[in-house]
This record gives C-alpha cells, sequence and structure tokens, in this order.
C-alpha cells in the first residue's frame, strides 16, 4: 500500500469524489473496495486505526450462523454461507476451514444437531466446506482430550470458516487501494457540508497527526462507522427514523492451547443464558466466547463485565477438564455489536437480528447498521448500489464476488514462523526487510517469533502509526498475550520512532499510552 502521505497527497488532488466513505471498519471497507473497484473516485477516512473497534474483536468466524438456523432465519444464513464460500476463495491465505464439535450428553441431541447441520450444510450448497457426521463418544473423546467424558452420548462434527479479523480488515484496505481508492487512518471526520438545499456534498476531515484540516467535496457520503454511526447521524441533524442502534457486547477470553489440547474447536449450542459458546484454537492460543450484554455507552475500548468473564470461565469449565480461572487467562478483550432494532424493541439483544439495515437520511447520506463479517462483501454490494442511486452516479455492476483480496494465495500452511501465514503475497517482501539486516530478525519477546522486520514492514507498507497498532492490529499480540505484549512495547516503540523519524520522547509517550491501554486487557 502507498504511504499514508502518499495518500494525503491524493486527497488534495482530487477536487470531488463520488463516494466518501465514513468508518475503517468490516463495512466501510467493504464498500471501499466495493467503490474503487467499480471505477468510482472514493476516500474513506478512519477517524483512529482500520479496525480498531469491534471489526478486530470478533469470534474470528466466517460463519452462516448455526444459531440463526434454529431461530428460523434461513435467509440470512444462506447469505452467510455464500459468502463464507467467496471468502474462502478471495482471500485464502486468511481463510481456515475449521472443523467444530458439538458435544451432546444427552442421547437425543446427537439426532437433533445432526439434522440441522444437514440442512446448514445443504444450503452452503456449491460452496459447502465439508460434510458433517455424527460421531460415537469414542470418537469425540478421541478428538477432544480435554472434554469431560462424563455422561458424554455423542457429537456432531461439521466444518466452518476461522480467519484473522483485523489482517483482513487492512487486507480489505490494501485491495481498496490499489484499486485507487484514497484511504487514510487517523482521519476524523469532524463535520458535514450541506449546499443551499441542506443536501450533502462534503466532510470536513481533520487529519489528527498534522492538526491540519481538510474541506472534501463528494457526491455520496456513506456512514459506516457502526456503533458510532448514531454519531454521524446527529451531525447531519438526524431525529428519529423509526429505528436505534442498540450496542451489545461480546467478549472473549484467551488461554494457552492446552485447555483444548486439539485442532478441533467446540461448539456448544445452548448456554445457561440461551447463546452460542465456542472454544476455538487461534494463532497457537485458544479463543473462548462470547457473551450478549446490552451496552448503551459506545466507546473504542469496551471492558469486560466480571459477571461475564465468570460467565465464560464456568460456561468452558462445565466442559474442558483443565478448569480455567481468572488467572490462566492471557488476554481479555471486548467488542461492541452494532445491532439495529425498531424503536421501542423491547427484546433482548441477543434476539435481535445481525442482519443489516441500510438508510439514507433526508440530506442524502448513506448509513449502514447491523450486519457481520462474514456478510461483509455482500452488504458493501447492497451499499454501494444504494449510494449509485442516492447520487445518481454512472451505474457499473458489482465486481467483488471473484476479486482477489490483497495477499490471497493459498500454499503458504507449512511456514514458518507458522503466524506468518497471514501475510499472503507479501511474505516475499517481508523476508527481504528481514534479509537487509541481522538485528532485522530479533525476535519482539522471548515467547513469540514476531521480529523487528514485521514492526518494520507494518509502517513502511501497512499504514501502523503507533504502538498499539502493530502490537494489537498488525500482530495480535495483544489479543494473544497482552502481559507480553506490555513487555514488547519498548522494543517495538524504538523500532518505529526510527521508521517514522520520531524523538525518543515520542517513543517513550507511545510505551507509555500503550501500557495504559494494554493492561485493560488484564484481569486482577
Amino acid at each position: 500500500m502507498q504511504t499514508r502521505a502518499d495518500h494525503i497527497s491524493q486527497l488534495t488532488s482530487i477536487q470531488q469524489f463520488d463516494i466518501i466513505i465514513i468508518g475503517g471498519g468490516a463495512s466501510g471497507l467493504g464498500a471501499a473496495v466495493d467503490a474503487a473497484s467499480r471505477g468510482l473516485k472514493t476516500v474513506l477516512f478512519e477517524g483512529s486505526d482500520f479496525a480498531k473497534g469491534t471489526s478486530s474483536r470478533s469470534t474470528k468466524l466466517v460463519h452462516g450462523g448455526v444459531r440463526y438456523l434454529a431461530q428460523g432465519n434461513i435467509k440470512l444464513v444462506k447469505e452467510a454461507l455464500k459468502e463464507r464460500g467467496l471468502l474462502a476463495q478471495n482471500a485464502a491465505h486468511l481463510f481456515n476451514n475449521q472443523t467444530f464439535i458439538i458435544p451432546n450428553y444427552k442421547w437425543w441431541q446427537g439426532y437433533y444437531y445432526s439434522f440441522g447441520l444437514k440442512v446448514y450444510e445443504f444450503l452452503s450448497g456449491k460452496l459447502s466446506l465439508g460434510k458433517s457426521r455424527l460421531l460415537g463418544k469414542t470418537k469425540v473423546a478421541e478428538l477432544l482430550p480435554s472434554l469431560i467424558k462424563k455422561n458424554l452420548s455423542s457429537g456432531v462434527s461439521y466444518r466452518d470458516g476461522q480467519f484473522d479479523d483485523a489482517r483482513l480488515a487492512l487486507n480489505l484496505a490494501q485491495t481498496a487501494a490499489l484499486k485507487g481508492a484514497v484511504i487514510l487512518n487517523y482521519f476524523k471526520v469532524t463535520g458535514l457540508l450541506h449546499d443551499d438545499n441542506n443536501s450533502l456534498n462534503g466532510v470536513i476531515a481533520h487529519d489528527l497527526e498534522t492538526e491540519n484540516t481538510f474541506h472534501v467535496n463528494g457526491k455520496v457520503i456513506i456512514n459506516a462507522t457502526g456503533v458510532f454511526a448514531n454519531k454521524i447521524l446527529k451531525m447531519d441533524g438526524r431525529k428519529k427514523d423509526g429505528f436505534k442502534i442498540v450496542p451489545s457486547q461480546g467478549i472473549h477470553l484467551v488461554l494457552e492451547a492446552s485447555f483444548l489440547d486439539s485442532d478441533k474447536a467446540i461448539m456448544i449450542p445452548k448456554t445457561s443464558d440461551g447463546r452460542v459458546l465456542f472454544v476455538i484454537p487461534w494463532h497457537n492460543k485458544v479463543v473462548v466466547g462470547t457473551t450478549d450484554t446490552p451496552n448503551i455507552k459506545p466507546n473504542y475500548e469496551p471492558k469486560a463485565l466480571d459477571a461475564e468473564i465468570e460467565f465464560v470461565l464456568q460456561t468452558a469449565s462445565d466442559y474442558l477438564t483443565k478448569k480455567p480461572t481468572r488467572k490462566d487467562v492471557l488476554s481479555v478483550f471486548a467488542g461492541l455489536r452494532p445491532l439495529v432494532a425498531p424503536e421501542g424493541n423491547k427484546q433482548n439483544t441477543k434476539e435481535i437480528s445481525r442482519g443489516h439495515k441500510i438508510m439514507v437520511s433526508d440530506s442524502g447520506l448513506v448509513s449502514i447498521v447491523g450486519g457481520k463479517w462474514t456478510t461483509y462483501r455482500f452488504m458493501a454490494e447492497q451499499l454501494i448500489d444504494q449510494a449509485i442511486i442516492t447520487g445518481a452516479l454512472k451505474y457499473k455492476t458489482c465486481q467483488t464476488e471473484n476479486l482477489s483480496i490483497h495477499g490471497n494465495v493459498d500454499n503458504l500452511l507449512n511456514i514458518k514462523p507458522a503466524h506468518r501465514y497471514v501475510y499472503g503475497s507479501d511474505l516475499k517482501a517481508l523476508e527481504s526487510i528481514e534479509s537487509q539486516h541481522q538485528n532485522h530478525a530479533k525476535i519482539l519477546h522471548p515467547n513469540y517469533e514476531y521480529t523487528t522486520s514485521e514492526v518494520i514492514f507494518g509502517v513502511r507498507h501497512e499504514m501502523a502509526r503507533t504502538v498499539e497498532d502493530i502490537l494489537a492490529r498488525r500482530n495480535r499480540l495483544l489479543f494473544l498475550d497482552a502481559k507480553a505484549a506490555i513487555e514488547a512495547a519498548p522494543l517495538v516503540a524504538k523500532i518505529m520512532a526510527k521508521e517514522l523519524k520520531k524523538d525518543d520522547a515520542w517513543a517513550v509517550e507511545q510505551t507509555k499510552t500503550f501500557v495504559e491501554l494494554a493492561k485493560g486487557y488484564l484481569i486482577n
């Protein structure tokens, strides 16, 4: 990807954009790829880093949603299963065809879930990832050695997708840039511009690094800010549109791999609060989650509640022979789902649809709320179709169904170090940096294989601007082991300071800022 300075230069050289996108998460980045690939002049502004919010805090699944099938939402499941199959083709370097097992402790559950998953498999059609199977208790015990065996009756295995959410977001930003879009992080939209008829015709964008402010003209403005969508709607003068955004918090606990001791994942189909809970291998750790807790104050760093932590630990302990406790948690992260419900809705958040909604305000502001990572491409297609209508732009059909996402290769399963599969086709460029100097192969922390070269690559080619950008989203150390991330922060700051031509004071301040943030990922 070009440098941030290159994108700012492009920003100032274009008099009017066709599409201005506010928000650099899954929805906004997907829209940028779609719009740019149709030949529309596109700019995206993200007030923080790409996927800083919800889009880096998912359960790391690309799935149709077995729970939605049980709720009878066939349309959403079918859409998601198609998109799951397309992502497996278009971003093969990030996609893992993961085996999940539902353990059954009552005789009838095996037949019940086996039937449901055959329907799930059927709905995926030609894009199926593999067949589901009813397993005997002996086979389940063999595949999941850490599972409690008492009263185990059977199990059902099925396939679903797994991915690295923050890395996909970054690859989407790179793809959009390669298609000609201007993509800028740490650019905050502080105002909307209207013409004499009160129709939107631009935004005021503030560069948080230089403190420069830009008036940017555009034919269509897209609000893709997730749980923060209300802020942009209010900026536009919105009163009530017959819907409300209902943020729902989900948390995840990260444990050592020994708690699962398997490359198979566990899906617990019905917890005590009526949700699904997953125990999933990821980057040589285990991710356990998630919860569904209403949260009325959206923020970038939501905190896991003690009750949520205890719920996840207790539920995991009900199924695992090695019981996790608070001291075993390496990292805890929370994200907010931007659910959308009709005004006056009093349902529990777990009962609100994960479908998306696209709205057009009187001013012409096009907003998207709801949805999930799996369907980001389909959501973007519908969003840009609507933007074309709203702005009376020249229509061109969507190009993304078979568009290869930056990094897309499918032969990196056995690379060393193993975590580098996320670089895909960029791996050679990374290795080139590493070969330039012996210090570039220096590891950032003794317990992990992340290296100096990956920090340099993140600054030069992935628009990383802060220590958090590197340790949270270019690599995932903060999410995998918060204590190790804190210990690695001073070295990362030093490397970045050299690359960004910053002084020692910058490195000290960056380290301090990151450490304070990372403490929120530790359990006291």
